[in-house]
């Protein structure tokens, strides 16, 4: 049951993302402003319940079967990705890019603040 719940959360917050998106007409996927609010919550209440994190576990452990559709379109346009290799590659890098610098930051940030929790503790 705690399954179940946990999905039902998750869904939840995906309709509250949609009519977010919807109604402030922002160029923004509605599941991505959902995940946006549910971070938010789980800020707020400051630690995921039992529910969330079975339902989360289970889709992780299924997380492969996600990348079949991409694939399977990727395969199906691959001479477009072939017209159009320069964006493509260049998004990807600059992507990869960005994304290791702003982990990079943020973990920096966080053990700098794990280090001043650890410190005012003492």
């Amino acid at each position: 049951m705690a399954f179940i719940n946990g999905i039902t959360l998750l869904l939840i917050f995906q309709l509250l993302g949609e009519i977010a998106v919807r109604l402030s007409q922002l160029p923004v996927p509605g599941p991505v402003a959902g995940m946006l609010l549910l971070f938010i919550a789980l800020l707020l209440r400051g630690r995921s319940g039992d529910s969330l994190e079975r339902a989360a576990n289970g889709l992780l452990g299924h997380l492969s079967l996600l990348f079949i559709p991409a694939g399977v379109g990727l395969m199906v346009h691959l001479h477009r990705v072939g017209e159009e290799w320069l964006p493509v590659t260049v998004a990807i890098a600059a992507s990869t890019v960005l994304t290791l610098a702003l982990s990079g930051l943020l973990l920096q940030w966080l053990l700098r603040r794990r280090d001043q929790r650890t410190a005012g503790d003492d």
